[in-house]
């Protein structure tokens, strides 16, 4: 059953650049009726540059040890069983979500993904909860400037795990003589790998090429913290949100949040068979935003057990 399921998915990936646009978060934000122009994202980008982060971001929210043993059911079968060393695996999927970094031969990279928000575990929610903004972390971010604040909740998480990433992240390169970064998570998850897409530029030789590709990417900072991500980050960095998913809008505007350049907008609004079960894709159903290019970004790890037919 699973195996049809996936080619009905396959088959609806054929229809996403038809729904899938770039639309500037703060015109949908602020005026429904904004007229801006918007670019349609081509089938081979979705497929090439979203997809694979997407299913990183997802094994994210597997235990630990099933991410260790690269055990994680379908999540890991997507990206194939051999192709993929886990370096670290680490976070409880509370107070730190959980997070790994591991070397992924297909693109010849050192990946880093992060856990999002567990709604079940309180302490996880206490990181989304402290929306104040503070003045930047200047050890782990020696070149961001003066005025760059951030939300406090996400930078105590990012902070957590941080040091044990830099670490990791440099001996991976050393040790496999790769050239590229990939960042990715998913809602909270996407606040705190920004932060780390941003680090890894402010601490890594310049050689080192860095993608951050995220989803359902909550407000992060202030002006200064969007203009930091636009200068230092720039082309390769791509946050993706949903019609109907309501994270990316928040923390608002008027506390002093803003998001940064590199928005594709999901405008899909038909019905999507993935995985389990007929989804609509309406504002009345969570569920159905936790979509992203086809993959499925959810905190139930029940998914990361089960087993093709």
């Amino acid at each position: 059953m699973l195996r049809k399921i996936m080619y009905a998915a396959a088959l609806l990936m054929s229809l996403l650049p038809f729904f899938v646009d770039a639309l500037p978060l703060v015109d949908r934000a602020d005026n429904s009726t904004s007229t801006a122009a918007t670019t349609a994202v081509s089938n081979s980008t979705i497929n090439d540059n979203f997809v694979r982060p997407a299913q990183f971001s997802r094994i994210a929210y597997c235990s630990n040890e099933a991410v260790e043993k690269w055990n994680c059911g379908p999540p890991c079968q997507a990206l194939g069983m051999d192709g993929v060393t886990p370096l670290v695996v680490g976070g409880d999927g509370g107070q730190t979500p959980r997070f790994f970094v591991a070397h992924d031969s297909k693109t010849d990279s050192i990946v880093v993904a992060h856990q999002g928000t567990d709604a079940s575990n309180p302490l996880s929610v206490i990181n989304d909860l402290k929306f104040i903004l503070r003045p930047i972390n200047s050890t782990l971010f020696p070149t961001a400037g003066v005025g760059v604040e951030v939300h406090d909740g996400f930078a105590e998480a990012q902070e957590r795990s941080a040091d044990l990433i830099l670490s990791t992240v440099k001996s991976g390169l050393a040790s496999t003589g790769v050239k590229k970064v990939a960042v990715t998570g998913h809602s909270l998850g996407a606040a705190i790998a920004t932060m780390d897409a941003l680090m890894l530029h402010q601490n890594l030789d310049p050689s080192i090429q860095i993608s951050t590709t995220v989803f359902g990417l909550p407000r992060g900072g202030n002006p200064a913290y969007a203009n930091l991500v636009d200068s230092q980050l720039g082309s390769d960095y791509t946050f993706i949100t949903h019609r109907n998913d309501p994270v990316p809008v928040v923390p608002p505007r008027f506390l002093g949040y803003q998001h940064s350049a590199g928005e594709v907008h999901i405008v899909l609004t038909i019905i999507v068979l993935f995985l389990a079960a007929w989804v609509s894709e309406n504002p009345y159903n969570r569920r159905a935003t936790l979509y992203y290019v086809g993959v499925l970004l959810s905190a139930d790890s029940a998914i990361c057990t089960q087993r093709l037919a």
